[in-house]
Order: C-alpha cells, then structure tokens, then sequence
C-alpha cells in the first residue's frame, strides 16, 4: 500500500469518527469562515456541512454575538491557549433545539464549549476548533434541584396561611435590623398589630373562618407596607411589621392605613359576613432598648394600651414618640 492509499485509508476513518461523535466539531479560520462541521452540527443546526463549509459562522447564528466571540477567542488564536465556557455562564454558543424536543422541559441545548487553537508545522495559529457539548439533562437537573432548595429555603422563611415571613425568620430580620438600627443610627419603627376580639370570630363562625379573617387582614398588610418593610405572622392573629428609615410618626399613617382598611373590609365565609378590627403598637427605635427584645415589647406595650383604650386604634409608645 502506498503514502497516498494510507493516508486516504486514514482520512476515511478519521472522518467515519467525526461523523459519528456525540459532540459538536466546528473548525474555522481566522476569518470565521467555517472549515469543518461535523454530523452532530449538521443533525442539531439543519445546516448541510456543503452548505456551511467556505462561509461564515455569523451567517447562519443571527443571535451569535460577532463582537463577543471574537474577542473570546483573541486568545486561542494569539496566544495558542485554550478557552473552556460552561453553561452557568452563558447557556449555549449556537442556539439549537433540544435533542429531544418532546420530553425535555428546555427550550434550546444547554452547551458547554471548548475552544482550541490548531496550530500548522511553524506553530502558528491559523484556525479553531470548537467542541460542543450538549449538557441540557445536567443543566435542567442542576437548575430543578436549585428550584427545589429555592423552595425549600421559602418555605422555611414564610408562614403557610398569611405568605407573611413566620416568625423565626422575622426575628432573624428584625435582630439584623436593631443591630443597623445601632449603627446607622437612622430611624426605624416597629408596628405591632392584633385582630380585635378574634376569639370571638372562632367560636362562633369557626376556624376556618378565622383562617378566611387572618389571610384578609395579611392581604391588607401586604397593600400597605412597601417593599422595603418587613412584615410578619408573629402567631396566632398578631401580626409584625419592621419600618426601615421610618420615624414613629410615619409608622402611625402606616398603622391607620391598615386599621382603616380592615374597619371597611367585610370577610364572606359560606353564607356569613363577617367584620373585624385590629389594633395596633408602635415604638421606633431608641439607644435606650439595650436588647432586641426590649425594643419589641415597648411596641407589644403600646398595643396593649390601644386595646385598654377601647380597640381599633393606634398607639405610639411614649418613649418612642419623645
């Protein structure tokens, strides 16, 4: 067998396996103009390698970023080193479909690419080799396994009945808070706030029609407190709510507004209408609560008073207001 028959032997194989691998192969030149593509590009892209072969990569990829991917790869070229990019960073190099459109919950091929320099006999080089990886099964595993802590992580942090924060992680937020409180020394309020005669709505229209009150009552919260507030199921039908950069007094417009708000609300439970009130305590916060804990029951004090007082009304505590 002579030189040429071996190396067309040799050729054929070669081809046979880029053909056949499970992994994209895209060579190009300096230019981007496409050399090499193999069936796995052809399977996955719809582009013919006899089609691709002697144009540009950027003709057939409209959402390929031109700028991006040739200063991607300056380095490869100039500097004859690899250059690896994984799916966390960037989803895909060539957006194409998944490998199996009907059962995979992907939109497109999650890819993870390596770029390589070929290097001619002088060791320049004059062209690059992609290599693409389809990784979708492991990016969609990756990404439900984090939803599912995501999840997890939510749950842990708010209360089931009200999507309030519960009160383990309100605490967490509002000790956080006292110790900023402390330092920035800005001013914070803390609002206490409880249904009016609750007991009341239990016995005689039953839990779940209490239930049907504590979710009203959170909705209401919810409305009147702005993104930055903190606002909490402390247990049972008391409610927290933390006011970061709010003085005592603009904490009581929040506190009317929620009073005000559930004084009109009428809660529809089977064929009963039911009404409620709340009271509410408020206390800002003071260098003279050493604990946490002391300046949350300066407010618990102030609600108390407005329940003393007659209900459905708002207290400042008088620390808090001088």
């Amino acid at each position: 067998m002579n030189v040429a028959q071996t190396q067309l032997q040799n050729s054929g194989w070669q081809q046979a396996l880029v053909s056949s691998i499970e992994v994209g192969i895209v060579v190009v030149d300096k230019s981007f103009v496409v050399e090499e593509w193999n069936q796995f590009m052809q399977n996955h892209t719809g582009h013919d390698v006899a089609n691709v072969r002697g144009y540009s990569l950027f003709n057939f990829f409209e959402d390929l970023d031109k700028d991006w991917l040739i200063n991607k790869c300056q380095p490869v070229f100039e500097m004859n080193t690899p250059v690896f990019m994984i799916w966390e960073q960037r989803h895909y190099l060539f957006k194409v479909g998944t490998a199996r459109p009907v059962t995979s919950p992907a939109e497109y091929m999650y890819q993870n690419i390596s770029i390589f320099p070929i290097a001619d006999d002088s060791g320049n080089v004059e062209r690059i080799c992609f290599l693409v990886y389809d990784v979708t099964d492991h990016a969609m595993s990756k990404q439900r396994i984090e939803g599912l802590n995501n999840r997890l992580k939510e749950i842990s942090r708010v209360d089931g009945l009200t999507q309030l924060f519960n009160r383990r992680h309100w605490q967490e937020c509002f000790e956080r808070e006292y110790k900023l409180a402390i330092r920035h020394k800005k001013p914070v309020s803390v609002l206490m706030l409880d249904i009016d005669h609750f007991k009341k709505v239990n016995d005689t229209y039953g839990h779940q029609a209490g239930d049907a009150v504590i979710q009203s009552i959170s909705k209401i919260i919810k409305k009147a407190t702005r993104e930055t507030d903190i606002a909490g199921r402390y247990g049972g039908e008391e409610f927290v709510i933390l006011l970061p950069d709010t003085p005592a007094e603009s904490a009581f417009t929040v506190g009317e507004r929620i009073r005000k708000a559930s004084e009109k609300t009428v809660v529809t439970h089977e064929d009963s209408e039911i009404s409620v009130t709340v009271s509410a305590g408020i206390a800002e916060f003071s260098p003279v609560y050493k604990q946490p804990l002391v300046w949350l029951e300066a407010a618990d004090q102030a609600l108390y008073e407005a329940k003393n007082a007659g209900r459905n009304r708002v207290i400042v505590t008088a620390s808090a207001a001088e």
